[in-house]
């Protein structure tokens, strides 16, 4: 049986196991008839492919709460890829789209904004997110954009009615949602959010003292969750990182640019299942030591922009400080593993801390050396002022594709059937 415990200053929302999927979907029905939705699925061709994907379509069927799915299809290279794509969403009719990242038309898009000095050069989940809230925007009548992950082996409807009815109920006035849930098989996962992120939290306040951001991040159950709701005005003011700190980032500018009385995080299912990265100890540019470097560094030098000074004594210090918070989290999630039945290799989440250990080093000589990098994709605000028409050109590309991408496809059914 879930707590009901509030700590912190972001409401928790929990699943205490009293409310079915069936009832949740029908306030959601009543709730978005003036409250619209929209769906932003970012994928790339390898996810497009496997098995989670194509469940997570056929469960979408049902979800007519929302209004409009635009699918970001990044790391396609081939037309292929965008067809095959085009032809497993088209049991969702037309209210899913295909925003093909590495098409012709949208890449002249990309090089359009580089060229007028927007941060656009690189490709990834966090430049895919920020283009679909731009092609969302060009219908204003959607009060709030919903993401999920698609890689999900558990994915169900009550995951998205989770997600989606915080930011519709007419009583309530959340203007972000972030998710949580319980990342566990056989044994512990969410290695990068259990031993490197709370205690890394805990060590900076026991350095740094008392400081709001870190109080407000401390409080998300899994901060590092790819499953988030924003409003669409919301979505407008935030800047959003282009590498692995898109998470961490994005909470910070969620924390930046509204108050966190409207922030909540929310329980969407009891069970849930996707990829796992490599630890990958031997190659820190890969896996989740790359993971690692980029939310550290996002989070020093968020810490920096807020006036927090730190030197080289500062990094030093933290890496102790954490080994020590680290070493203490092994030894409660061993106990909590063992009273629930788990497996769990304490010689292997000790080598991950080392290797986190290590990162925490690295990004700090990354930070010294460059405290303003990492620079965000600027907001759609700021894009918005220089290109008022924007949000219409994407959408103006996706149809422009899809197009061509029927025309093709009607000219074979049409071959095909004369043969």
């Amino acid at each position: 049986m879930a707590d009901f415990h509030q700590q912190g200053p972001i409401t928790t929302l929990h699943d205490l196991g009293s409310i079915g999927q069936e009832h949740l979907e029908l306030m959601l029905r009543e709730a978005t008839l003036d409250y619209r939705l929209g769906l932003i699925l970012p994928v790339t061709a390898a996810d497009m492919r496997a098995v989670p994907f194509d469940n997570i379509v056929s469960q979408l069927r049902q979800a007519d709460y929302i209004e409009h799915i635009v699918v970001v299809l990044g790391i396609a290279p081939e037309v292929a890829d965008y067809q095959e794509t085009k032809e497993k969403l088209a049991p969702l009719g037309k209210r899913a789209e295909v925003l093909w990242t590495d098409g012709s038309r949208m890449q002249s898009l990309y090089e359009e904004l580089i060229a007028s000095g927007f941060n656009l050069s690189i490709p990834g989940k966090g430049r895919s997110v920020w283009t679909a809230f731009g092609y969302l925007m060009a219908d204003p009548s959607l009060k709030a954009y919903m993401l999920h992950d698609c890689d999900i082996v558990t994915y169900s409807r009550e995951l998205l009615a989770r997600l989606c009815l915080p930011m519709a109920h007419r009583s309530l006035d959340f203007e972000f949602c972030k998710a949580f849930y319980a990342r566990r098989t056989d044994r512990l996962h969410g290695r990068t959010v259990r031993l490197l992120v709370w205690p890394l939290l805990r060590s900076l306040m026991t350095i740094l003292g008392p400081d709001p951001f870190l109080t407000y991040l401390s409080s998300f159950r899994y901060p590092l969750s790819g499953e988030f709701a924003v409003s669409a005005a919301l979505a407008r003011s935030n800047r959003i990182p282009s590498d692995w700190g898109l998470e961490v980032g994005t909470l910070a500018e969620v924390f930046r640019n509204t108050s966190t009385k409207r922030v909540c995080q929310v329980d969407i299912t009891s069970e849930y299942e996707h990829k796992h990265q490599d630890l990958s100890l031997e190659d820190p540019g890969k896996g989740l030591m790359r993971m690692a470097t980029d939310i550290l560094t996002s989070l020093f030098r968020t810490l920096a922009s807020r006036g927090t000074v730190l030197s080289e004594s500062h990094f030093v210090t933290l890496r102790s400080a954490y080994l020590r918070a680290a070493q203490d989290a092994i030894r409660q999630y061993h106990a909590d593993a063992l009273i629930n039945g788990l497996q769990f290799d304490r010689h292997d989440e000790e080598m991950a801390i080392e290797g986190f250990a290590d990162q925490i080093v690295l990004a700090g000589t990354a930070f010294r050396e460059d405290p303003g990098g990492g620079e965000s994709i600027p907001n759609w605000t700021r894009v918005l002022a220089a290109f008022p028409d924007f949000p219409e050109r994407l959408r103006a590309v996706a149809a422009t594709d899809a197009h061509e991408w029927y025309t093709e496809a009607s000219g074979k059914k049409i071959e095909s059937h004369g043969a």
